[in-house]
């Protein structure tokens, strides 16, 4: 691994702790510490995810055009004065502005860092480079999480300013870190980046591209996106999950992701992407199944709250098979002079996805239990075959980079492997 990757995933893992220093405490601080009520509070979480849609169309053209250095550091700049407004303010007005411009740096920063790992790395690397950052980005989200708990145990206003200030220095090292850091620009991507024209629409004109992040949304869409709000509502009201118990089930994720991310390489490295992302929707599938016996089910209450935690558990191993496939693959579909584009578009499906998500899955998980696990189980059974759909589009190395390096070096040229390309 070279200086500059390390860099970058030095990066990833302060920018994720700096967010887990503050994000699972907004509803508390914004609804009680500042007494500003439920409704604001749920507008400063939506206000994350309006920015983010509003920023992400023009981020990724800013990244080809600029590179993705000065794109990150203008991110964080403005995310590290959210960050701080944000614990100085105590009217609605101000609070939301502040989360409204943290939300957006936070969305820019993370398709300027995948733009990074591209221009460092090759398609035979990037599998592991995208590996070690979803890795580093839970590590630092839990790791944020946990010492942000201990800071505000009080819910005094003084607390959260301190966590807010913080989490205002740590994006402010990470300028220092990244600025510090010599980044390859490839002479091919300096060559074509002033030419670089076009918008994010262009990008859903490629279509393969396009399957792609219809194949992403569903993702988002039927994971992520029902974490903390329909799973959770389904476990407390059908499976009679305690909220301490599920606090284990997310900690399971968690901990799932952080054992098994790189047992699982040299699986995804073995086969072709678009199979792994089908047995992704596969073990989903039995996840859902295992999420239907904790609330529909006739066993005892220890074999539910089994049930429940091991779904969280299984999304875990899935989402460590995913986070070394979808991100290289959105970068070897991507022209050479909009990678940048690419990763904000597919940032933008995935955001889609996580407002959409909880908005659908909150009330079914609630209150319509037996169709909410029929209609999730079935989305994940559509991955898989979506999944597979798109390998038949896929030109074998973009579906299966190794295999192309083992034909190389079998033919006993190994230094053909280097070209980058993105």
């Amino acid at each position: 691994m070279g200086a500059a990757m390390r860099r970058i995933h030095v990066g990833n893992a302060l920018s994720a702790f700096g967010l887990g220093f503050t994000v699972p405490f907004l509803y508390v601080y914004v609804a009680q510490v500042r007494d500003l009520g439920a409704v604001t509070a749920g507008l400063v979480l939506a206000a994350f995810a309006v920015a983010a849609l509003v920023v992400l169309p023009f981020s990724g053209r800013a990244i080809d055009r600029r590179g993705p250095l000065p794109v990150l550091i203008a991110a964080l700049l403005t995310a590290a004065v959210g960050a701080m407004s944000l614990g100085l303010s105590s009217s609605a007005p101000l609070v939301l502005l502040s989360a409204g411009a943290l939300g957006a740096g936070q969305a820019v920063m993370q398709p300027a860092l995948a733009t990074m790992i591209v221009e460092c790395s090759t398609p035979q690397t990037r599998t592991r480079a995208f590996a070690m950052q979803f890795f580093l980005q839970n590590l630092g989200l839990g790791v944020g999480g946990l010492i942000g708990g201990q800071l505000v145990k009080h819910e005094r206003p003084s607390d959260f300013t301190l966590l807010f200030a913080i989490e205002t220095a740590i994006f402010l090292l990470l300028i220092v870190v990244m600025v510090s850091a010599r980044l390859p620009r490839s002479q091919r991507m300096a060559e074509t980046a002033p030419q670089a024209s076009g918008s994010i629409r262009d990008v859903f004109r490629n279509p393969v591209m396009l399957q792609l992040c219809v194949l992403g949304f569903v993702l988002f869409f039927a994971c992520y996106g029902q974490f903390e709000s329909g799973l959770s509502a389904y476990g407390v009201e059908a499976a009679g999950i305690s909220p301490s118990t599920l606090g284990i089930a997310l900690a399971a994720n968690t901990g799932a992701i952080v054992l098994a991310q790189f047992a699982v390489l040299k699986f995804v490295e073995r086969r072709r992407r678009s199979q792994v992302i089908a047995a992704v929707g596969l073990i989903w599938a039995v996840a859902w199944m295992a999420a239907g016996y904790a609330g529909l089910g006739h066993g005892s209450q220890a074999m539910a709250t089994a049930a429940f935690i091991s779904t969280y558990a299984l999304f875990g191993i899935g989402e460590t098979m995913l986070a070394p496939t979808v991100a290289p693959l959105v970068a070897d579909l991507a022209p050479e002079s909009m990678v940048g584009r690419y990763n904000s578009a597919f940032a933008l499906v995935k955001q889609l996805a996580l407002a959409v998500g909880p908005a659908v899955g909150g009330p079914m998980g609630a209150t319509l239990h037996a169709p909410y696990i029929v209609t999730f189980l079935l989305f994940s059974l559509g991955i898989t075959v979506l999944a597979l759909r798109l390998g038949k589009r896929l030109t074998p190395a973009q579906n299966h980079p190794y295999a192309q390096k083992s034909r190389i070096v079998a033919q006993g040229a190994p230094e053909a492997v280097a070209p980058q390309h993105s």
